[in-house]
């Protein structure tokens, strides 16, 4: 399938003219340009590597045979699913987190006449998932198991965020809370689900395949998800923002991140006293002690050993492994993330 980001892109636009078009709602001019702004703003903006995906999951499950006019259609329309999900779960965290920055502009909230309505735009986000599988799913044999895995993840989601939010008020009170369980669990259940696993789930399904007979694939995808959260957690701390796109606010935020859960476990009483009365308070010079701290701890030379050993052992377990989706995701996602070398320095978007 020749240029297949240019074909993904065409399929937004489809999508996005039915949605504003949908019958069930009486649209009036300036509801279908608020709509239609928002979309444009929020969903089609990121690097579409969780979308692509699923095209890539699919075709390898095909083993290489050409896919048909319809098949590219309905895989293209499930991977728009999943990044529509992906853009409600953007406008939301940025609400949450009072972020300023994403993907090089300002957060949707932070808009002139956006505000808080864009709470409301969250939530429409993900009703407009359900109004497009309705639409292209619903005379499907595996309709039902669609609806079932997208309420499974979005409900999975939806309370990895609760659990982070409330995780991070325990922290503010006594940052000894935090542990590198407690951090995999935030990951598996806010990240892992809906952004690397549904992909997957996403073209075992439209492939005829019981999900229950990949719980492995599971395991592994979750690993997955861990070692690309820890290189965001990188990112957000050691990024520059006018590469990354976006302003870190982890340290301000009192985020359970991979950096302050190896700085709890490598610090002496001093330092950890330090982190703990800078911690989690959002002026420069705090944040300032705190990363001064980690390069103390050197732990961009502890996350540049871990990146380095995670890799191999991922890309060990998923060429050894059966399932071919697994080959196809690794490469969407290592080819179109942002990557760390082995120094711990940013490499860009590839």
């Amino acid at each position: 399938m020749s240029d297949p980001k240019s074909k993904f892109l065409e399929v937004y636009s489809l999508l996005k003219s039915q949605l504003l078009n949908d019958p069930a709602f009486e649209f009036t001019d300036v509801s279908r340009q608020w709509i239609d702004r928002m979309l444009d703003y929020n969903v089609p903006r990121g690097k579409l590597y969780r979308g692509l995906a699923v095209i890539d999951c699919y075709m390898s499950l095909k083993e290489g045979k050409e896919l048909t006019e319809e098949e590219i259609l309905l895989a293209s329309v499930l991977g728009w699913c999943v990044e529509w999900l992906q853009a409600c779960a953007v406008v939301l965290d940025d609400i949450m987190d009072n972020s300023h920055t994403r993907r090089g502009r300002p957060c949707w909230f932070r808009l002139p006449k956006v505000g808080f309505i864009a709470i409301n735009d969250g939530i429409l986000l993900l009703s407009q998932v359900h109004r497009i599988l309705k639409m292209y799913f619903r005379e499907k044999p595996y309709y039902v198991h669609l609806l079932d895995l997208f309420n499974e993840v979005e409900f999975q989601s939806i309370s990895g965020e609760m659990m982070d939010l409330i995780s991070t008020h325990e922290g503010a009170k006594d940052l000894s809370n935090y542990s590198l369980s407690l951090y995999h669990r935030i990951v598996e259940y806010k990240s892992a689900y809906y952004s690397i696993y549904l992909p997957v789930a996403c073209a075992l399904l439209m492939a005829g395949e019981n999900l229950e007979n990949h719980v492995e694939v599971k395991k592994i995808l979750v690993e997955i998800t861990i070692y690309f959260q820890v290189q965001d957690d990188y990112q957000d701390c050691f990024g520059d923002p006018k590469v990354t796109g976006k302003v870190g606010t982890d340290i301000e935020d009192c985020k359970c991140t991979w950096f302050v859960v190896k700085a709890l476990e490598l610090a002496n009483d001093e330092q950890k006293k330090l982190l703990h009365e800078n911690y989690g308070r959002a002026d420069p010079a705090s944040v300032a002690k705190v990363k001064d701290l980690y390069q103390v701890l050197d732990l961009q030379g502890i996350y540049a050993e871990y990146e380095r050993e995670t890799h191999e052992k991922i890309s060990e377990a998923i060429k050894t492994h059966p399932n071919k989706t697994l080959q196809a995701l690794w490469g969407r996602f290592t080819g179109t993330r942002w990557t760390v070398d082995r120094a711990g320095n940013a490499a860009g978007n590839k």
